[in-house]
């Protein structure tokens, strides 16, 4: 479940496990970026399928687009807006839950914490390695940056506390940790 997301997602080794020849993809022409942050887009095919939720005595079933990714992921495939919309269903990201009205009661899907964690953390790693590997050529190839030298007075880049100012715990447990907020606002 991906509310955030605007697109139904299907990862490619899902389409092949599921044996569905790649002639049954249509070609889409519109690339789509966020996937990865820092990640280029990616060229999309797409594919509608008829998908089902609940049991024999109570299902609901739609065809969905999906968008067919050629890169690995750590989950079979992500269910985003779209989805939602057209089976009317109410995500509860808490309680990983995704319920919808069905013919004779309510449908409910849900998923245990300990999955949702073992696939967030897959979907880390994957995520750090697919940015480094993109990264690190880009960071080879520029030359360093100037770093400024902020000890300087009249740096426009120094830091200059203002009297009008007070400390702010952030931390019950740790009195150290500190921030300062302006005490008067400016008037427009």
């Amino acid at each position: 479940m991906d509310g955030g997301s605007s697109l139904n997602i299907l990862y490619v080794d899902t389409l092949d496990a599921m044996h569905i020849p790649r002639s049954e993809l249509r070609l889409v022409g519109s690339p789509f970026h966020r996937v990865f942050p820092g990640a280029w887009a990616y060229l999309l095919r797409q594919i509608d399928l008829l998908v089902m939720f609940g049991n024999r005595a109570n299902f609901r079933s739609e065809v969905l687009t999906f968008e067919v990714v050629d890169f690995p992921g750590s989950y079979h495939a992500i269910l985003g807006r779209p989805c939602y919309a057209k089976f009317m269903a109410i995500p509860n990201y808490t309680n990983l839950r995704l319920k919808m009205l069905g013919p004779n009661d309510v449908i409910t899907v849900s998923s245990a914490f300990s999955h949702a964690f073992m696939c967030n953390h897959e979907h880390f790693k994957l995520a750090t390695m697919v940015i480094n590997s993109s990264e690190l050529p880009r960071l080879r190839e520029s030359p360093t940056p100037a770093t400024p030298d902020c000890n300087k007075p009249n740096s426009s880049m120094a830091f200059h506390q203002l009297k009008e100012t007070k400390a702010v715990g952030i931390d019950p447990t740790d009195p150290t940790k500190m921030v300062r907020i302006r005490t008067r606002l400016l008037a427009k």
